[in-house]
């Protein structure tokens, strides 16, 4: 185990990442994990994004971050590409305010990436009438995971987990 990492937004949701090629999404209250990623190469680090409850990203040995979102696609990153060539990316982390994410490797160097704002576009709910509903940040952001959290345990259920 590399890292482990709790949900800004949710408080019983953490990944873990490790040298066994996966990220893991956990619930504190299930045994199994939830959702296992598997990146291909020893995971590094793993960080969730400060404005999605749903977004986060993994480094991995061979170079690469992986840019997941799970309302867009829970199976795969929705972004992955090359940062090093002779290095491992052994950190991640996301800037606080603008969608930008730093990268660390294994030689000492810093790698700075800005990611597409499309990330940050909230989404709104709106009643039968279409106007605008206004919730809690956080409220939302803990809902919309809880939303994909009840979708992928029901493909578990299906799947014989």
């Amino acid at each position: 185990m590399y890292a482990l990492k709790w949900n800004p937004f949710h408080p019983h949701i953490f990944l873990s990442c490790s040298a066994d090629w996966t990220v893991r999404l956990w619930d504190q209250s299930i045994s199994y994990p939830i959702l296992t990623f598997d990146l291909g190469n020893p995971v590094g680090d793993i960080a969730w994004a400060p404005f999605s409850s749903t977004v986060f990203a993994a480094v991995t040995s061979d170079g690469k971050v992986h840019i997941f979102d799970l309302v867009e696609d829970k199976y795969k990153p929705i972004c992955e590409q090359k940062v090093v060539k002779r290095s491992k990316l052994t950190h991640v982390c996301f800037n606080p305010n603008e969608p930008v994410i730093l990268v660390g490797d294994d030689r000492g160097g810093v790698n700075s990436l800005r990611l597409s704002p499309n990330l940050r576009i909230s989404r709104e709910l709106r009643d039968e009438k279409g106007n605008s509903i206004p919730r809690d940040s956080k409220e939302l952001q803990q809902e919309t995971m809880s939303n994909v959290l009840a979708a992928a345990t029901q493909t578990s259920i299906k799947d014989g987990l």
